[in-house]
């Protein structure tokens, strides 16, 4: 079963393409996939870009194109949750979209005719991804250089919200964060892709799980060295967990 492991930005997914055996470049809906084997596993590699418009188009052409059956997102986030800090990771259990509001029609954050607000990842794909996530950050530290460590790294698991919008104030992760909490929702993180992968594999049946290292607490600081933390832990963190997650499924 091929396996897609996609990323929204190059360097989250940079050192992936190195684990391909005869990688062969594919062009197409203005992306560029890459085909090949990882152990023995058929995958292919993409850069969605960002945006739910953008993870979206994506995720269908991985499945109509590319016949993928089984979906993997790796990239960063914004902690938004009480105990999650910079440097932790979180496997996502469900996705919500923060920015959904067809009230008066539907409930806030209510899917409109799909008669819910939430979409869960895939049980088994995500305890995959959990269980290589806890041995691939431990295995990351070692190579890290010690100023580009980040100590007391925790994984966690739980809600992500998703939406068209770069957290990137105090102001506003709080009051994204109250919004959810008073509907019942407690979000760890909040990025901008995955509730649109999650609602297109929903669609077509097919398993997805996704794992997010967190850069930021989603605040005025958001956009400071993003780049370097990225490159030096977000980065090697994803490499490492799918080495790990790879070798599982």
């Amino acid at each position: 079963m091929t396996l897609a492991i996609m990323s929204a930005l190059l360097d989250e997914q940079r050192g992936l393409l190195e684990q391909l055996s005869q990688p062969r470049r594919v062009q197409r809906a203005g992306r560029t996939f890459w085909c090949g084997q990882w152990a023995e596993q058929d995958v292919v590699l993409v850069l969605s870009k960002v945006g739910k418009v953008a993870a979206a188009t994506t995720t269908t052409t991985l499945i109509e194109a590319f016949d993928v059956k089984r979906v993997v997102f790796t990239g960063v986030a914004g902690g938004v949750g009480q105990s999650v800090n910079v440097g932790d990771v979180v496997v996502a259990q469900a996705f919500i979209q923060h920015d959904m509001d067809s009230s008066p029609l539907f409930a806030r954050y209510e899917i409109p005719l799909y008669g819910r607000d939430t979409l869960a990842c895939d049980e088994p794909l995500s305890a995959l991804l959990l269980e290589a996530t806890h041995t691939g950050i431990k295995s990351a530290r070692g190579h890290f250089h010690h100023e580009n460590s980040v100590q007391d790294q925790r994984v966690h698991q739980g809600l992500i919200a998703s939406g068209d919008q770069f957290v990137a104030s105090a102001q506003g992760a709080a009051a994204l964060v109250s919004g959810l909490k008073q509907a019942g929702h407690a979000p760890l993180a909040v990025e901008m892709e995955g509730a649109a992968v999650a609602q297109v594999c929903h669609d077509y049946g097919i398993p997805f799980a996704a794992v997010r290292t967190i850069s930021d607490r989603a605040d005025a600081q958001a956009h400071v060295d993003f780049s370097a933390f990225v490159q030096q832990v977000a980065s090697p963190y994803a490499l490492s967990i799918m080495r790990e997650f790879i070798k599982l499924v």
